[in-house]
Formats: structure tokens, C-alpha cells, sequence
């Protein structure tokens, strides 16, 4: 099918009882900037909705005008066949209309039961009932079949579960349409295999659910039906049996899906690090070594040791033992800036929490690391600041109007290229990139692993960790495997399955 075939209406109209949520020519505008172009849709009730597309593309936007988060410029939105306005967060919540966002928003410092009862605390006499809803909140985990503790404080629990406390909260809120973004980024497998029967109950209860992913596998896996959007347009609809990823994938982007990992035989150089025995905090044991030229992956389930065992080589973390050398000479890496001085770089896992300062303008956050080279005396450069920002800023095709723009701003593709590109400012040997392309489109993932290319040319060292097999698999000139906190295989380029791989990483 090609992409006009796609864009066409559906042949068979959704009978009017089937319909909970309907768009009629549902506009956002921003000034003279449509950031959604009048789109059509209706969701049926009970089904799984898949959206796609790129970032950029209008989901986030159109994420908002269902929340009641943004107001609409033009068009209507029909609930149950009624107009209404969701002007107001709480407007659509008293409707049943929830979103699970890709970025956990609750409270960090609260206990799991408090950020699922927020607003609705069970209250006696003044006092908040804390027992009481501990074991109710167990209750509503249990129940979920997530295996999570109720009394711990949010902020103890990995991001992927803290996202799956966000998903109870929204689930038991009554929901009847329930929007998930990008809802497995930083689950484990075992996590969503646990929310994947979650939605699909949610579906058997005749709730409605709308489901938005880059992970093309998932939207098979669970989707009825899926709509593109490319460039703030609806292009179309189609249900899942009737469309490939092949298809997608060039209907979002205009290229195959073949033409997405970027990989080049870059000859390799010299050895630049080495890891002897290492062991730390969540890992131990741990050899390996990274040339010049060389993409090393490290795969594994999260919490197998792999992210602490790059933060060990960054100095961010302390080594117990073993021994690092730099180059062939053994060093001593105590902390960030020693690592820094050496040419390592790290592109941490979670970019907004450790990667980015979202309140800060995106030229900032891009000079960051090298505004001592900008600074003559007391001075900063305006000329040279502008310059080197603008110069990431086109290199890396960040989409922004502006290096004044905030970085809170971006979507979450910018955002990472942003993260990239300040330690592009600052130039390493190492690069360190820890999920680089979590939450990342497939045309921004094509541009980062082109980036890699273009980083090894220059001589550099990529380790790259993901818990996504493929991109490791198809990008690692030698993959290793981690399995609680130890390495557990290592692996050529395509020297074992995708399934020998898998096996190493759980273990049977």
C-alpha cells in the first residue's frame, strides 16, 4: 500500500454507538505555526488506538488538547456524540480522559499509596488515614499485577516503576479513555509484560486506549487499529492487520526501515579504556575494553549492572576494585571531572533529570561544559557563545526558533540531541551513551546512529547500552551481556542470535 492508500478515508464508517471520542477538523495553532493541522479521528470504545509518528509530528500536541492541558485554535471534540470544550485538566478527568506520560509526573518525595490516592486521600476526623490507604493502594497493585511496594517512598523505585505507579494512578481514577505515551521506555521486560495485560484487560472492560510508541513491535503486538501523523497532519488510518512496519515507518519518515541502522566498517585504532576486574556498586568483575572506531554494546535487563558499571568509568560512582587504564596507562577516575579531563563524555540515561537544565535556554545547555574556553577574565564571549550554539544547533538539525528557546521546551528527541551535542561542544575520545534513542522517533534515531558514524570516523570510542536489542544488536561491533551486576557473554557482530542473546541476558 502506498501513502496516498493510507491517506484515504476508511472505507467502512464507524457506526455512531461504537464511537466514544470523535475529532471533527481539530486545530492547534501557535501564531502563524499550525502545530496540528485540522484532523479527523474516532476512537472506538473499547479498542487499542495506536498513534505514531515523529517527534515533532503533533502527538504530544494532540496528547494536550485531549488532557485539556492547551486549548484548541478550531474544531470540536465529541464525547459520547455531545460537544465539549476540555478547557481544563479536571474537565477532562471528570470525563474519564487520562494520560500516562512518558515522563513520570507525581511526587518524588510522597510514598507509592500517596501518589495514588493525590486528591482523593482517604481523611478521618482531619487526619490522613496513611495505613488506610497504604493497603488500599496495595490492593489496586496487586490487583494490576504490579509488583510494587505501597509504602515505599516514589522516589527509592527505579524510573520504570515509578511509571507504572503512574499508570495505577490513571487506571483507577475511572477512567474510560486512557492515553499512554511511550509507556515502556524505562520498563523492564517483566514490567510490560505486566502493563500489556493490564491494557488488555482495561480493553475487555470496555475502556478506550490510546497507545503511542516508537517501538514498531509493540504496536503490532497490541493495536487494533493505528494512525500516522506526519508534520502536524493526520496522513491516516488503517486497522493493524491491514498495514506493515515497512509501511509506517516510510509513511511517518519517507525512507525504509532498512535505511534506519546506520552501519559503517570504520577500521579500529588504539585501545582507549580498559576495565580489569572492575567492581562497584551494582556490578562486579567486570572486563572489557574499548578501541578507536569501535561501538561496544552492553545489553541486559535494567538493574543487570550495565548503567552502573559506565558511571563507574565516568566517576560518578566509586570503584571497589580492579583497575582502569586510559590509553595503556593505568588512572585513577574519582570523579566527573577527572573523567572529563581525560575525553570521556557520558549522555546519561535519564536526560531531563541528569542530562539537561530544562529551565535553561538550549544554547546554554549546549556551551555548558566549555564556557572556561568562552570566558576571557570576568567576560563570556557573546559572539563565540552564539556561534558555537547555532553551530550544534544546525549540525545536529535540532528544531527549535531559537538557541533562546528552553530546553523544557523540546521534544524528547531534541532534548537528547541537545544532551548529545553539548559533549560535542567539548569534544571526548569516549563517548558513553546510556538509552540514547529512549522516546526517540525513528528518523531522529537514523540521525543519532549517523552521528556515531561520523563520531568514529573522527577517531572516537562509542559504548553504547540499551536495553533495546536490536539497536545494540545491529550497531555493536562487540556486544556484551550483563545478568545481575556480572558480564555474561561477549559476542562479535551478529556472532549470536537475537534469541542467544536474550537467553544470556535472563539466564536460561
Amino acid at each position: 500500500m502506498s501513502a496516498t492508500h493510507l491517506a484515504t478515508p476508511e472505507a467502512a464508517p464507524l457506526a455512531s454507538g461504537d464511537i466514544i471520542l470523535e475529532l471533527r477538523d481539530l486545530e492547534k495553532r501557535y501564531g502563524p505555526v499550525l502545530a496540528l493541522k485540522p484532523a479527523s479521528l474516532a476512537f472506538r470504545r473499547g479498542e487499542i488506538h495506536a498513534i505514531v509518528g515523529e517527534n515533532g509530528a503533533g502527538k504530544s500536541t494532540l496528547i494536550k488538547l485531549l488532557t485539556g492541558v492547551i486549548p484548541r485554535t478550531a474544531g470540536d471534540i465529541r464525547w459520547n456524540g455531545k460537544s465539549v470544550s476540555l478547557a481544563t485538566p479536571q474537565e477532562a478527568i471528570d470525563h474519564g480522559i487520562n494520560a500516562v506520560h512518558q515522563e513520570v509526573m507525581l511526587c518524588r518525595h510522597l510514598s507509592v499509596a500517596a501518589n495514588i490516592f493525590l486528591g482523593d486521600e482517604t481523611v478521618k476526623f482531619g487526619l490522613l488515614q496513611k495505613r488506610d490507604m497504604v493497603r488500599a493502594a496495595q490492593a489496586i497493585l496487586d490487583d494490576m499485577g504490579f509488583q510494587l511496594p505501597a509504602a515505599a517512598q516514589l522516589d527509592s523505585l527505579t524510573i520504570g516503576q515509578q511509571q507504572l505507579v503512574a499508570t495505577a494512578r490513571a487506571a483507577k481514577r475511572g477512567t474510560k479513555f486512557l492515553i499512554f505515551d511511550e509507556p515502556t521506555a524505562y520498563l523492564t521486560r517483566q514490567e510490560a509484560a505486566q502493563l500489556f495485560t493490564l491494557i488488555r484487560r482495561l480493553k475487555a472492560e470496555g475502556v478506550t486506549i490510546v497507545y503511542i510508541s516508537h517501538r514498531m513491535e509493540e504496536i503490532f503486538e497490541l493495536a487494533d487499529r493505528v494512525s500516522v501523523l506526519r508534520d502536524g497532519q493526520m496522513v491516516g488510518t488503517r486497522d493493524i492487520a491491514a498495514t506493515d512496519d515497512n509501511e509506517l515507518v516510510a509513511l511517518m519518515i519517507n525512507r525504509t526501515i532498512e535505511q534506519i541502522y546506520h552501519k559503517e566498517q570504520i577500521p579500529f585504532g588504539e585501545t582507549l579504556i580498559e576495565a580489569r576486574h572492575l567492581s562497584g556498586k551494582g556490578f562486579s568483575d567486570v572486563s572489557l575494553s574499548i578501541r578507536r572506531g569501535e561501538i561496544v554494546g552492553l545489553y541486559g535487563l535494567i538493574g543487570a549492572g550495565r548503567s552502573e558499571f559506565a558511571l563507574s568509568l565516568f566517576g560518578r560512582n566509586p570503584k571497589t576494585s580492579g583497575e582502569i587504564l586510559w590509553k595503556g596507562k593505568p588512572v585513577a577516575i574519582n570523579n566527573e571531572r577527572q573523567a572529563i579531563g581525560l575525553g570521556i563524555a557520558l549522555a546519561p540515561e535519564s536526560r531531563r533529570d541528569q542530562g539537561l537544565n530544562l529551565n535553561l535556554p538550549i544554547g546554554l545547555n549546549l556551551n555548558l561544559p566549555i564556557y572556561e574556553r568562552l570566558t576571557k577574565g570576568f567576560v563570556i564571549s557573546a559572539g563565540e557563545e552564539a556561534r558555537r550554539a547555532d553551530k550544534q544547533i544546525r549540525d545536529l538539525s535540532i528544531k527549535t526558533p531559537s538557541r533562546r528557546s528552553l530546553a523544557s521546551s523540546m521534544s524528547g528527541g531534541n532534548q537528547q540531541k541537545i544532551v548529545i551535542g553539548k559533549w560535542l561542544n567539548h569534544g571526548a575520545d569516549l563517548f558513553i551513551f546510556d538509552e540514547p534513542t529512549v522516546g526517540v522517533d525513528v528518523g531522529t534515531k537514523a540521525e543519532i546512529y549517523r552521528l556515531f558514524a561520523a563520531l568514529l570516523k573522527e577517531g572516537a570510542g562509542i559504548l553504547l547500552i540499551s536495553s533495546y536489542l536490536p539497536e545494540v544488536y545491529e550497531l555493536a561491533d562487540t556486544l556484551h551481556v550483563f545478568r545481575s551486576g556480572r558480564l555474561v557473554g561477549s559476542n562479535p557482530f551478529h556472532g549470536a542470535s537475537h534469541e542467544e542473546v536474550l537467553a544470556e541476558a535472563i539466564g536460561v
